[in-house]
């Protein structure tokens, strides 16, 4: 099996070398994320493993084109617990995995296994919301044909809310999905981020798609709903 290992650090990289290698594995490596892209897109691997800090591009970007590109290959992210990124924006562009460094190599080895044995998966389908449509694919949210730009955080909340369309959904609920389980803050952190995507997807659109349910958190409708409902 053949395998992209795109990671700069030379001592780590030098490692999961031997032991892909040790493990039976064709491993080609780059230690640059645009080259690391080009890579991905030009070669036939059976899994790729890319790191988040990379020079030239980071890794999300490095993903995020993979996936624009039209390649499906998995992909396992490795993560830095202190990161700018977590897990969640990982699979909300599209990895199909992740290891946290520092990590096990027998570990690691075993999931690049299983998502050998898994193969490429076919490309996600797009949510919608009346007008509103999101593609996990590419990261491109529209509504009435209008590019919405949103923040990874956002794009994450618009993500969760859409999947869960038409269902309640507590702040707690909200902070598990979208934000780490043990994430530090005050939960008002929702509210300020559903502050944030209401002015981008209801604001400038004279139907509101995301609605406050008093007492229990939020809710995306399924199908617009008049004004001030």
């Amino acid at each position: 099996m053949r395998l992209l290992l795109v990671e700069d650090e030379r001592p780590l990289a030098a490692a999961l070398d031997d032991a892909l290698r040790e493990a039976g594995w064709v491993v080609d490596l780059c230690e640059d994320g645009r080259e690391g892209l080009r890579m991905g897109v030009v070669g036939q691997y059976d899994v790729v493993v890319l790191d988040i800090m990379l020079p030239g591009m980071n890794g999300y970007d490095v993903l995020k084109h993979l996936r624009e590109h039209k390649v499906w290959t998995p992909v396992l992210m490795l993560t830095a617990k202190d990161g700018e990124f977590d897990q969640t924006d990982a699979f909300e562009l599209g990895a199909d995995d992740y290891v946290t460094k520092p990590f096990s190599t027998p570990v690691l080895l075993a999931r690049l296994q299983a998502l050998a044995r898994r193969g490429a998966p076919e490309r996600p389908v797009a949510l919608t919301a009346g007008p509103l449509s999101l593609d996990p694919t590419t990261r491109r949210v529209t509504r009435e044909g209008r590019e919405i730009q949103l923040t990874a955080r956002e794009y994450a909340l618009l993500h969760h809310l859409m999947r869960k369309a038409g269902l309640v959904q507590s702040k707690a609920e909200i902070l598990e999905n979208v934000w780490d389980s043990d994430y530090p803050g005050a939960d008002n952190v929702v509210e300020v981020y559903i502050g944030y995507l209401r002015r981008k997807v209801d604001t400038p659109f004279d139907v509101k798609v995301i609605e406050t349910v008093r007492g229990l958190g939020y809710r995306l409708n399924p199908l617009e709903v008049p004004p001030g409902a």
